[in-house]
């Protein structure tokens, strides 16, 4: 690990202020991607401006069909919450595959969202449930958020603050785990919103999450597993690794787009 300057932020808007005025600053809360990075020597950054605790990344509100929640929650508060629960299962669901109790623990749904890793379960229900990424300079829709591997339409300085979930008329996530990682092989999250129907594939990307708009147009007509049936992925983008072919993953994620829709629609 190289040396860094490790500073505690009493407010957002100092680690704003701090991070503006040093490219080569980082912020940390869960730290859960970041702290290994350093381990391995990967990153070296200048500063660590500490943001975990802060009053304004914490919090999870549902007002007027919006579920809001702070950037610096962890994911066990998101999965046990009795809010998220009751108003959006299907997202207290995705959390509670993530990783391990461990990381759980200490990891952040902010964190997850800003660093956009291809594998990772929390963007994929931002992207479907056509979420609001609330920073603290602006608001940016979830459709013009990720923009490739671990690249976002963040800016220098810029943080999440919290995401806001539209909450849908239904949804539900299926995932194929990586059986050591936990990290997504395949994992998709359907979701009915008021727009439509909106699916998100995360984990088999070879450049992060995307939507698959031919199953929106097939569940939108039928929102059934056999609605899918006669679609195919295109293995052409998917990731390709020791785990798996693309031709694999395509197939992973046909699978277990069929699971959540059927998890929605009772039907196989």
């Amino acid at each position: 690990m190289y040396s860094f300057q490790y500073r505690k932020a009493k407010t957002l808007q100092e680690a704003a202020d701090w991070l503006a005025k040093d490219e080569d600053a980082k912020p940390l809360s869960g730290g859960m991607t970041l702290l290994p990075t350093l381990k391995a020597r990967l990153a070296q950054p200048s500063q660590l401006i500490d943001i975990a605790g802060l009053a304004e990344l914490a919090g999870i509100e549902n007002k007027n069909g919006v579920l809001t929640i702070g950037a610096a929650t962890k994911y066990y508060q998101i999965a046990t919450s009795p809010v998220v629960r009751e108003v959006l299962p299907a997202l207290a669901a995705l959390i509670s595959t993530v990783a391990d109790p461990q990381v759980r623990n200490r990891g952040t749904i902010g964190g997850s969202v800003a660093n956009n890793d291809p594998a990772a379960d929390s963007p994929a229900a931002v992207l479907a449930l056509n979420a609001t990424v609330i920073t603290n300079k602006r608001e940016i829709a979830a459709d013009d958020f990720f923009q490739g591997m671990f690249t976002t339409a963040l800016e220098p300085g810029e943080l999440v603050v919290k995401i806001a979930f539209p909450l849908p008329k239904a949804a539900a996530y299926a995932k194929f785990p990586h059986p050591a990682s936990g990290y997504a092989m395949a994992g998709v999250f359907i979701a009915q919103t008021v727009s439509g129907v909106r699916v998100a594939v995360t984990g088999a990307g070879a450049s992060g999450v995307f939507r698959w708009t031919e199953a929106e147009a097939a569940l939108a007509k039928n929102l059934t597993a056999a609605a899918l049936e006669k679609l195919a992925v295109s293995a052409d983008d998917l990731n390709e690794d020791i785990h798996g072919s693309r031709e694999y993953r395509a197939q992973l994620v046909k699978v277990m787009a069929g699971r959540a829709a059927a998890a929605i629609s009772g039907k196989k």
